[in-house]
């Protein structure tokens, strides 16, 4: 795991929350929340599926250097959005009690 794909997963996750807010506003965190919870799911999502697909070792890395990259938006992305709508779920609840 180097820095630059962290990076990309940070960013992907805010993007990634973001869309799924607006998409689905009853889930919605306003702007500033859905960017935060994004990012948090960003940096989890990114890590969970880097751990799933083995990107351990530096040649394993070299070899899939492109893919390295798409794996990273994909799981920065979708961990974000599924963290903000997580979120979003438990703010509703709460709120109607």
């Amino acid at each position: 795991m180097d820095i630059m794909s962290l990076i990309i997963q940070l960013i992907a996750g805010a993007v990634g929350g973001n869309a799924a807010g607006a998409l689905l506003k009853n889930f919605s965190l306003g702007t500033a929340g859905n960017s935060i919870a994004g990012i948090i799911g960003g940096g989890i999502g990114g890590q969970i599926l880097s751990a799933m697909l083995g990107g351990g070792g530096a040649a394993a890395g070299a070899a899939a250097a492109g893919g390295g990259v798409l794996g990273s938006l994909a799981g920065g992305g979708i961990g974000g959005a599924i963290l903000m709508i997580i979120i979003g779920i438990i703010k509703g609840v709460l709120a109607k009690k």
